[in-house]
């Protein structure tokens, strides 16, 4: 499980055993690097997406494998609450224990001032659990990089959700139910601005189409009936894409 729960996080290229990402969970299960490199490539054999593109993983994959992919490959909600709980139990403890030189230089950095003026707020942060796993899945899906634009630097980019976070319980943390955008386009995705039909083709507002600002014309026209980037592994499903249309998508809402 721990294995599949890395594997959807990490591009195609990335499944090799310098990856330090496959040695952390390799040393916390007493396991080679090579073993569980190529546990996550048995992970690739059986994934239409990739297969169907002519790649392929190694031919190795047991029953056991075949049962967990077949199992948790689709119910994101139940790979996420029970391999992040997994992950922090042993991944993370492992890490605690072998590395507690660090952790005492990070606790000597910390140094505590008095706040000097008065407090009159408080911050409550509402943590989405499994967020960190949804936007490492979607980065991979998309190779990390804007499947609209091409920008292809992480820190530029946001895993926006076609059908959002509170529409939709069940799709939370399914890769199919997001895009990999640019800042400005998500930021036009989220607000109905831009969207993309069950062809993957993009349709841009007739309010930025037709904005005054000639600079915004010319840089949303642009993207009018591109069609998406391919992603690696979870095309867009279809019925997200025509819930967006419907009840997101301005030109649809005026009409």
């Amino acid at each position: 499980m721990l294995a599949l729960y890395l594997y959807f996080q990490l591009p195609f290229g990335k499944l090799h055993s310098g990856n330090p990402e496959i040695q952390e969970l390799a040393a916390a299960l007493g396991r080679t690097n090579s073993s569980v490199a190529m546990k996550l490539c048995n992970f690739a054999s059986l994934d239409p997406k990739i297969t169907d593109s002519g790649r392929k993983g190694l031919d190795g994959a047991s029953k056991l494998d075949r049962a967990t992919y077949s199992e948790f490959g689709q119910d994101w909600t139940g790979l996420v609450s029970r391999a992040a709980d997994l992950w922090t139990a042993q991944v993370g403890q492992f890490e605690l224990s072998t590395a507690p030189s660090r952790l005492n230089e990070k606790r000597s950095e910390f140094r505590f001032e008095p706040y000097q003026r008065e407090s009159t707020t408080q911050a409550l942060v509402n943590q989405r659990v499994g967020q960190d796993f949804f936007r490492r899945a979607v980065l991979a899906n998309y190779e990390e990089t804007c499947c609209i634009t091409g920008i292809a630097d992480p820190r530029l980019l946001t895993a926006s959700h076609i059908k959002p976070w509170g529409k939709d319980s069940d799709n939370r943390h399914n890769p199919a139910n997001g895009l990999l955008l640019s800042a400005t386009l998500d930021r036009a995705f989220d607000r109905g601005l831009i969207t993309v039909d069950r062809q993957r083709r993009i349709r841009v507002s007739r309010q930025l189409r037709e904005s005054q600002s000639r600079e915004t014309r010319d840089y949303f026209r642009q993207f009018e009936n591109a069609t998406l980037r391919s992603a690696i592994r979870f095309d867009p499903e279809p019925a997200f894409l025509d819930w967006h249309n419907e009840h997101c998508f301005v030109d649809q809402r005026a009409a």
